[in-house]
């Protein structure tokens, strides 16, 4: 029975027709299939968009919004998202160094007048040698026409961060994106910027702060937009010494201060001989500025090695007393640069009339006088103490060097600092390079009028030798206050390289060796007139018995 009716069952399976597959339907289903590949060959690949639309016409920002939404992201790749997203939910997506968060208030907004629950969301990253800063416009179309947002600066890891979201513009949100930048870097005026074109050259823009707020951690720098746009963070980084370079500049600094200390003891000797022989105000004031560098060097040595050896804290009183002196050496020695200058403008410039009764005295009471009582209000203040300078090491763990200076506990260290290293420092070398272009000025119309035979003057009654006599003291005295101002003139190259503060501190540690070589340069002078000037009796002698005879 059984088997009749599997019998009959079979039967009717091989009477019904199975479908089997024509030719034409493969041909259609080929030629879909052909068809979808193509169209997925034909669109752009999605890391070839930046390139592709920096080498096309028009506005290059709008060519990559809009090829970024169309093109074919053959390689999966971790900084690129392109993805439907739900516009209801806040979408959050991470990026290098940085997480991106979109509120469904900006996703409502980029779909339009359309209803659809979802929306394209693309968050990428690009170099910002994509981007071409230009001067910010004065006037025209786009969000910040004005100079008042413009912002410069170096781009945060050379990252920026394009979020693209459906296929209107949004902008004006309550809600705003929110950016969240990581950094491992110590940084200053952090700014959240996005990219403004200037609509007069299509290569070209500038970021701009409109719209955005910026809040800066200590690892991460938080943006709030409210917009969607090109998005990066602007920044001027600070210029830290690296725990690996730190140990060769202390080396610089103390190896080049022990020998200042050497050649300037010996430069004060040779200046105190030729001082005692001949006395002159020039080699006096090279006497006080050589003393002033000697007590700069000596007491840069002593407060570096007592924190170092002793570990001493930062309420004891040598180191106070040594953090003065060290102050007070530096003052002084600026101020006696100072003081070079204004005597080379009386030496070369006026040089008549230029007796001033209890000259040097004035000139000690200034130069020596206001430092001492600068350094006596810092006392009464409790300035001085153990000062504490960062290094940054490659795993990220900072060290210290620490050295009696201003304390880092007092609240206004670094205001103090900047006066004393900075301002100071620039002023005295403005003065000094003003009198040398006033002295080379003066030379040269001096040396035409020579030349051209000028009208009788007090400066054509000099002879031949009081001219040359002239033009070797100004040639000294030249190169001496180019000699001292160089150094300090590049500080301003420590803010900007480690180059800069290598050859800041091999300049500044070997002042005294500078001196030396100057004060061998006034004794060879010296010595020449002297030989010149037995020359000069002898043939008088030998004239005055040629005639008795």
């Amino acid at each position: 029975m059984s088997k009749q009716i599997f019998r009959k069952q079979n039967s009717h399976s091989t009477d019904r027709p199975f479908p089997v597959p024509t030719s034409r339907t493969m041909w259609i289903t080929l030629c879909l299939f052909t068809l979808f590949f193509l169209a997925r060959l034909e669109a752009l690949d999605c890391n070839a968009v930046p390139h592709c639309c920096s080498q096309a016409n028009g506005s290059w920002t709008k060519c990559y919004e809009r090829e970024i939404t169309t093109c074919n992201q053959r390689l999966r790749h971790s900084n690129f998202h392109h993805l439907r997203v739900n516009v209801s939910q806040e979408a959050e997506r991470s990026v290098t160094n940085c997480r991106v968060n979109v509120p469904s208030s900006a996703l409502q907004m980029s779909r339009g007048n359309m209803s659809d629950d979802e929306v394209l969301l693309v968050v990428t990253v690009l170099n910002s040698n994509f981007f071409q800063p230009a001067p910010a416009p004065g006037g025209g179309k786009g969000r910040s026409a004005g100079r008042s947002h413009h912002r410069s600066g170096t781009v945060l890891g050379d990252s920026v961060v394009v979020v693209k979201a459906g296929s209107r513009r949004v902008r004006d949100l309550s809600h705003p994106v929110r950016l969240t930048f990581r950094h491992d870097k110590e940084i200053e005026e952090a700014a959240c910027v996005f990219w403004q074109e200037t609509y007069l050259d299509d290569r070209t823009g500038y970021w701009s702060t409109e719209g955005c707020h910026t809040n800066v951690t200590q690892a991460e720098i938080v943006c709030c937009c409210d917009h969607l746009s090109f998005f990066a963070v602007v920044v001027n980084p600070v210029l830290s010494v690296e725990k690996a370079s730190a140990p060769a500049l202390r080396y610089i600094s103390f190896t080049g201060s022990a020998l200042s200390v050497l050649f300037t003891i010996l430069a004060l000797i040779i200046y105190a001989r030729i001082q005692q022989r001949r006395p002159d105000k020039t080699v006096c004031v090279h006497l006080h500025l050589t003393g002033a560098l000697l007590c700069l060097h000596l007491s840069f040595l002593l407060s570096s090695c007592w924190v170092l050896v002793l570990d001493v804290a930062d309420e004891d009183w040598i180191c106070k007393g040594l953090g003065l002196l060290l102050h007070c050496s530096l003052m002084a020695t600026f101020l006696w640069m100072a003081v070079e200058g204004f005597h080379l403008y009386l030496l070369l410039v006026r040089v008549f009339n230029i007796y001033i009764k209890r000259y040097m005295l004035k000139l000690s009471l200034v130069a020596w006088g206001l430092p001492t009582l600068t350094a006596v209000l810092c006392v009464s203040f409790n300035v001085y103490g153990k000062h504490t300078i960062q290094l940054k090491g490659d795993d990220n763990h900072n060290s210290t060097v620490q050295l009696c200076w201003i304390s880092s506990q007092f609240p206004q260290d670094l205001l103090i600092s900047y006066i004393t290293t900075a301002a100071l420092p620039f002023l005295v070398v403005l003065f000094n390079f003003c009198m040398v272009c006033l002295v080379v000025f003066k030379m040269c119309g001096l040396r035409k009028r020579t030349r051209g035979g000028g009208s009788s003057s007090g400066w054509k009654k000099m002879n031949d030798d009081n001219w040359a006599r002239l033009w070797r003291d100004g040639s000294t005295l030249l190169g001496l206050s180019c000699v001292l101002g160089l150094p300090w003139g590049l500080s301003g190259l420590t803010y900007v390289s480690l180059l800069g503060i290598y050859l800041f501190t091999v300049l500044n540690s070997l002042q005294g060796i500078f001196i030396f070589l100057w004060s061998l340069a006034l004794t060879c002078k010296s010595r020449a007139e002297k030989n010149s000037s037995l020359r000069n009796t002898s043939s008088q002698k030998l004239m005055t018995i040629s005639s008795n005879n």
